[in-house]
């Protein structure tokens, strides 16, 4: 059975810019095999400039030269005209376009019917569509119309759409001592051409107040004016998460806060196509910071070789039942505790903190890491060491003047 012949023709064209596109001359001297062959071909192309035919100077706008790839994030734009190929009048001419996905189908035009679409005329619909989708998407084209003798026909047309991916997200996720996370973005651009980011921000939970590593005191970006990608490149972004004060108090509400936030990318390609794309919930893996932990609270950064310097830590019973423990001092190499070793602290209540203040003396100069306190549970007779509090930076102290004997 032959497919029915219908009075209107239905043409889709995708509407995309042009690329810059750079000449390669490629030329030999007149004595060469090809003689002048190749520099009469530079002279007659039309993307050369006159007198400078063997130089690449400046870029040319090319048209498309085949289907361009539409990336997820995108604005999906498309040109469709209906058309009448006839010499008969069609009446009450209605056009319908839907999009559909793997997951749903999205209604992109349904304009009220044309009353009348005389000989040569056409319907013309422009749509765009910014695509949240990677995979296979359909575009649908409905159709409808009455002929000359009033019966209603109608016809459909698919096109198929590939989205791709346009970039690679990967995160890594650190867990500070001070209850800080620090998140590191790297991020690939996986497109066939280059691409400039406009914006790479983290929108995070309402647990954690975000500061982005990326900028000068000025507020200026470490990356200069324009972060640019090419094909395959990678950039990596930096941002601290503090937690709010009452997540900080709570250290089995710390150890769960898995959910750190959002990243919000926006980038231009081309001639400043925009798109934008958003990663789903970023999760981290929460500490465990079981029953008793300690933590410093106030560490100088340098200290001088040979001279008392202090610090201070907090001790926190995340337990429900209160603690008795017994902490002793055993020295390093490099560092000298000031204090009792092996005596009884207060008793700490379930879910309590105490801040404890250490004295020690640097005996060698250098970068030192604060081990050696070790705190015994005498109910459940558990030991915790604690062997990588911080670290500090010994320095000599120019003052200072040796002395013989």
């Amino acid at each position: 059975m032959e497919p029915e012949e219908h009075l209107l023709a239905l043409k889709v064209m995708r509407l995309t810019r042009p690329t810059l596109a750079t000449p390669l001359p490629v030329t030999c001297d007149s004595k060469d095999l090809p003689g002048n062959l190749l520099n009469v071909a530079l002279q007659q192309d039309a993307a050369s400039v006159k007198g400078t035919e063997t130089l690449s100077i400046g870029q040319f706008l090319l048209l498309p030269q085949s289907p361009v790839n539409i990336y997820l994030g995108e604005t999906f734009s498309s040109y469709i005209c209906v058309y009448n190929e006839t010499q008969h009048i069609v009446s009450n001419v209605s056009v319908k376009v839907d999009l559909q996905t793997t997951s749903q189908r999205l209604p992109l035009s349904s304009n009220p019917p044309t009353p009348q679409l005389t000989p040569d005329d056409t319907v013309n619909i422009v749509i765009h569509h910014e695509v949240k989708e990677i995979g296979n998407h359909i575009l649908v084209c409905e159709v409808s119309y009455q002929n000359a003798v009033g019966i209603l026909k109608s016809f459909r047309k698919f096109f198929k759409i590939q989205v791709l991916k346009p970039l690679d997200v990967k995160t890594k996720f650190y867990n500070a001592e001070n209850d800080d996370v620090y998140l590191e973005a790297q991020v690939q651009n996986i497109t066939t051409g280059p691409i400039c980011l406009e914006k790479v921000a983290l929108d995070a939970s309402h647990l954690f107040k975000v500061t982005s590593l990326n900028v000068s005191p000025t507020g200026e970006s470490i990356f200069g004016k324009t972060t640019l990608l090419n094909p395959l490149a990678v950039c990596q972004f930096l941002y601290c998460l503090s937690p709010n004060e009452k997540l900080s108090s709570d250290l089995k509400s710390l150890s769960g806060a898995t959910n750190i936030g959002k990243l919000d990318i926006v980038w231009r390609s081309n001639l400043g196509e925009r798109g934008r794309l958003q990663t789903s919930q970023l999760q981290r893996m929460g500490p465990d910071y079981g029953d008793i932990r300690l933590s410093i609270t106030e560490l100088p950064n340098f200290v001088v070789l040979e001279e008392l310097f202090a610090f201070k830590c907090r001790l926190v019973n995340n337990c429900e039942r209160s603690v008795e423990l017994i902490m002793y001092l055993d020295n390093s190499d490099g560092l000298a505790w000031c204090g009792i070793s092996g005596r009884k602290l207060e008793t700490l209540p379930p879910h309590s903190s105490r801040v404890l203040e250490f004295k020690a003396i640097p005996l060698i100069p250098g970068l030192h890491t604060l081990s050696g306190i070790k705190l015994i549970d005498t109910f459940l007779k558990r030991t915790y060491n604690y062997d990588d509090l911080g670290q500090v930076f010994v320095i000599v102290n120019d003052n200072v003047v040796g002395k013989s004997i």
